[in-house]
């Protein structure tokens, strides 16, 4: 590990495992009783209300051609495979028709330049579960340097957040039998040295936070039991997640103790040969960073040290083992703007390449750490659409990768060095999976209720009559500090645009497309400007001639889940149909449910005063069986032990007991992605796409 961030502990919580106890549901609530995720009665009630949604909106020919359509995209041999460098080997997971839960493969640089390179299969999982009887998903690998002949392979049931660890010998490319092992429970295993690892997981009562996740890290040697492991530390329980890691990079191995309070709220300490933790004296709220000689300070509040203030937003750059001495000289890498602000940066062996957002469009800079941090711009990546980028090898070359995507052009990956912005070349293009010569991209600014200017994104006909008829879908999330930028979607051309429908993205505040500014101005009380936001943008739609409320529709998953179906409650007059993919809707129990009491520090506390304006977005408390709605689709997974499927569940039959016009579908499997594999993806997205033209398009 070249590289420790915060972001990296979040991308944990995103992929660790294991529910929590929950507390017992309110007695007053009438359904109460589904927030038993497997119980008897909840799931009769389930497989009820799924064949309902099946036989309307599944039953016809037009269903089931989108749902090939979709699933021939999702399992196309012809996508891109993305691959990461381990060791001499490029590994890529591939999933597609003949792999339903996926091959871990690899090949060479030189094979993988090919049109048709030339795997070895290294795990089958498909193999794994027919010999093991189990329904396995793929959750990553840590491969153990310099010699890479060890991996930490993460395994999940069924999709969930909780997954066990097994060690994995990629010379004879079996699982050991005596290796180590972490049984299921959210949390993380890593390796400290061939012999050692860092672990937390659930290790018995009273081990994990009451957000769900770890609380104690250990190390644990080789031939000894997982009960034997000495702690390394151990966070209170209302932290959020703790973690223990090692940076193997060679010349600066270090090991460091990552407490993260809530998101956006972590503790980062540098622990030495005895165990002494020392702690990075830096603002709970910056992203810490650690590559090489170098710390880097990525800020989200404005800091005042050694005499200096610097803005929020900003990234700095010092000397790590100066800044542990008490230095506080800092170099400013990055400084935002009204219009700019750091989507991310990439350390590569020499240089440091970031990725500015400008009004929401990329743009690559290299910084040479060398000529004190001269600063180039990356002229030959494309200025239009979604860039990426990442190291290929950061302890060994400037190499990066870089893709580039839009709305309506395929995905393209390229490789070059940092510091040789002539040496791009293409590597793979992804080839269009539905005709978007006929459409054209787009960006507007919607006014929101306090004069606040939201961009957002339209994908439209180049012959658009502007008559307000035209079936469209609005896209959003709106948390998290994460930014909704252009991408390629197969399903959404197959599905939406070669239809003639028009397709918007809105960049609402809560997200991170202005950086931390953005996200921390609808956070908590002020959650309801993302909703304004989103709302002055489906105006702005009908105001334009775009489309009506008779024909627009909206759609957003998880936070994006609990923004529809804030539409749905307090909107409702804008939309003519609304998707409501796993949300959060009971905002009074969520804190009590799964993970949800991590999402505190963006949502409130609804055990407190907080409750006050929680309840001014909390959808099953706003819905009224007096007003009228549009028609809704939930979707949820029973699978989902992030976001408890229970708000779908109760929020579903309260409207339907109203004798509102509610279709509900749950995916037995999935996780909070919703699906385990591409044919269930693709039978949820035919659903959802085919529920919005049944009632747009009227």
């Amino acid at each position: 590990m070249s590289r420790l961030t915060q972001a990296c502990l979040l991308a944990c919580l995103a992929a660790a495992g294991g529910a929590h106890a929950q507390e017992p549901a309110m007695t007053q609530d009438p359904y109460a009783w589904m927030e038993e995720v497997e119980g008897e009665k909840p799931l009769a009630w389930v497989k009820q209300q799924n064949a309902k949604s099946e036989a309307e909106i599944a039953g016809t020919p037009q269903f089931k051609q989108l749902e090939s359509d979709i699933l021939a995209i999702l399992d196309s041999d012809a996508k891109i495979p993305g691959v990461q460098k381990i060791g001499p080997y490029y590994y890529n997971f591939w999933k597609d028709k003949q792999h339903e839960r996926g091959l871990w493969r690899r090949t060479t640089l030189e094979e993988y330049r090919k049109a048709q390179p030339q795997w070895e299969t290294v795990l089958d999982l498909d193999a794994l579960n027919k010999a093991e009887g189990k329904n396995w998903v793929w959750h990553g690998a840590e491969c153990r340097r310099p010699d890479y002949d060890r991996c930490l392979i993460a395994l999940s049931r069924g999709g969930a957040d909780a997954d066990e660890t097994r060690e994995f010998d990629l010379t004879t490319k079996t699982f050991l039998k005596d290796g180590f092992y972490r049984p299921e429970s959210k949390g993380g295993l890593g390796w400290k040295d061939a012999d050692t690892v860092y672990v937390y997981t659930d290790f018995g009562d009273g081990s994990m936070t009451t957000s769900g996740y770890p609380r104690i890290a250990k190390e644990w040697k080789r031939g000894t039991p997982l009960s034997s492991a000495a702690t390394v530390y151990e966070g209170k329980p209302e932290d959020m997640y703790i973690a223990a890691m090692h940076d193997d990079t060679p010349g600066f191995e270090r090991d460091f103790v990552s407490r993260t309070l809530a998101f956006y709220n972590d503790e980062l300490y540098l622990r030495d040969a005895a165990g002494k933790l020392t702690k990075i004296d830096a603002p709970n709220s910056a992203n810490k960073s650690v590559h090489r000689q170098w710390l880097t300070l990525e800020l989200r509040d404005a800091w005042t040290v050694g005499g200096k203030t610097y803005a929020a937003g900003s990234l700095l750059v010092a000397d790590f083992d100066a800044y542990m001495a008490g230095k506080r000289d800092f170099t400013v890498l990055f400084a935002p703007d009204a219009h700019s602000s750091l989507a991310s940066f990439s350390w590569t062996r020499d240089h440091l390449v970031l990725n500015v957002l400008h009004d929401v469009k990329n743009r690559l800079f290299v910084l040479d750490p060398k000529a004190d941090w001269k600063r180039s711009d990356f002229d030959a990546v494309p200025s239009i659409g979604t860039v990426s980028v990442s190291a290929v090898d950061s302890d060994e070359s400037d190499a990066v990768w870089i893709s580039t995507t839009d709305y309506l052009t395929p995905t393209r990956l390229l490789m070059a060095q940092a510091g040789d912005a002539k040496s791009v070349e293409t590597l793979k293009t992804m080839p269009a999976f539905f005709d978007g010569s006929r459409d054209v991209i787009e960006q507007h600014f919607a006014t929101s209720k306090d004069g606040t200017k939201v961009p957002y994104f339209l994908v439209r006909p180049k012959d658009l009559k502007f008559d307000g008829t035209a079936p469209t879908l609005l896209y959003g999330y709106g948390g998290f500090e994460i930014s909704m930028t252009p991408g390629y979607s197969g399903g959404i051309g197959k599905g939406w645009l070669e239809k003639g429908g028009v397709y918007a993205v809105a960049n609402i505040r809560g997200g991170g497309e202005y950086g931390p500014r953005w996200h921390q101005a609808a956070l908590k009380a002020n959650r309801h400007k993302a909703y304004e936001d989103f709302a002055a943008v489906a105006k702005d739609l009908a105001a334009r001639k775009i489309t009506s409320a008779r024909h627009l529709g909206a759609q957003g998953g998880s936070n994006g889940g609990l923004l529809t179906g804030n539409m749905l409650t307090q909107y409702p007059e804008l939309f003519g149909a609304i998707v409501v993919q796993v949300p959060l809707l009971d905002m009074k129990r969520y804190s009590h449910l799964l993970a949800g009491a991590s999402w505190m520090a963006e949502y409130g506390n609804p055990d407190t005063a907080d409750w006050e304006f929680i309840k001014t977005f909390s959808p099953y408390h706003l819905f009224d069986a007096k007003k009228e709605y549009p028609p809704v689709l939930f979707m949820t997974s029973t699978r989902d032990d992030r976001v408890h499927p229970g708000h779908a569940r109760k929020m579903a039959a309260k409207m339907l007991e109203a004798g509102k016009d509610v279709r509900y579908y749950e995916n037995i499997e999935g996780g909070h992605g919703g699906a385990a594999n591409n044919k269930q993806s693709a039978h949820m997205n035919a659903l959802a796409y085919t529920f919005l033209w049944q009632q747009l398009a009227k």
